[in-house]
């Protein structure tokens, strides 16, 4: 036990040496790895946050009926009942024009005094209906056929933009980790094989001393998982800065926007990017000791 912990300090003072061996190009490849580790975290915490949105308007599913104007009470009353036979359909509920401006307000937050610059009422009354996500599209359909319906609103437009952005998103994450992976494993394994070579006479020593190829390559091996590592720390606590001033930007302006929590949030894109950076720590520091072949 007393020897692994004299071993352990050994490796740690080693794996200093070696970044103090080139210090400036450390720094660098540091600072570049953090900046791509940062840029990925973006990525996923909006592709999470794009994730939850589908999800709530998914389960809110929900259709504005708005009738003719012109229609009689006893019409919209047969009508009300017409919507709520429809099969799927949860809950058929009035609001009036009241309502509908007392919920734009609540929505808008601060900046509900611009509708204090509406000569009247600009929010017409309508049936508030409550679907079964599945049957939406179905219950749409039918309610065209509906006489007294004037217009219908759902949210299935902005389902659709939001998916189609949240695929598009999808896709740039997948490019975006195979292309800074693939930078951060040629710029870790380029640092081994350089410090390898740097210190290949004191390698050599320690061959001729009977030193195993894994105590060799173990400095090496923290120097690349330390890069990384420290990258990957430096990244979240950046993105845990982006997030918090992203969220502030979004929630007072716009409250009803459905965002996860900010705690859970930065812990799940943390999870990601520091088991990223561990992988590619182990991974790049390998394929720079395979090459330098340091076990030979």
């Amino acid at each position: 036990m007393k020897r692994s912990l004299v071993n352990l300090g050994y490796f740690i003072r080693e794996a200093f040496t070696l970044l103090k061996l080139n210090g400036v190009s450390h720094l660098l490849s540091f600072v570049s790895i953090a900046l791509a580790f940062f840029l990925l975290s973006l990525v996923v915490s909006t592709w999470w946050v794009s994730l939850q949105i589908i999800d709530t308007l998914q389960q809110e599913a929900e259709i504005s009926v708005f009738i003719s104007e012109d229609i009689s009470q006893t019409d919209q009353e047969a009508l009300t009942a017409s919507i709520t036979a429809i099969p799927g359909v949860m809950g058929v509920r009035m609001v009036s024009e009241t309502e509908a401006f007392e919920q734009m307000a609540a929505i808008l937050g601060e900046e509900a005094e611009v509708l204090t610059y509406f000569d009247e009422n600009p929010f017409d009354a309508y049936l508030e209906t409550s679907v079964d996500p599945s049957q939406a599209a179905v219950i749409y359909q039918e309610l065209l056929l509906l006489s007294g319906v004037r217009h219908i609103r759902d949210n299935r437009e902005v389902l659709h933009q939001i998916q189609s952005l949240t695929n598009l998103q999808r896709v740039l994450g997948l490019l975006f980790i195979a292309a800074a992976g693939t930078a951060t494993l040629v710029v870790i394994s380029h640092l081994i094989r350089q410090g390898v070579y740097q210190n290949r006479n004191q390698i050599h020593t320690l061959k001729l001393l009977g030193a195993p190829p894994s105590f060799i390559a173990l400095p090496f091996l923290m120097v690349g998982l330390g890069l990384t590592l420290g990258g990957g720390l430096l990244a979240t606590l950046f993105t845990r800065w982006a997030l918090y001033l992203g969220y502030q930007q979004l929630a007072a302006p716009l409250p009803f926007i459905p965002l996860p929590p900010l705690t859970v949030l930065f812990r799940n894109t943390s999870l990601v990017i520091l088991s990223l950076s561990l992988l590619l720590g182990i991974a790049g520091s390998a394929m720079g000791l395979k090459a330098s072949r340091i076990q030979s």
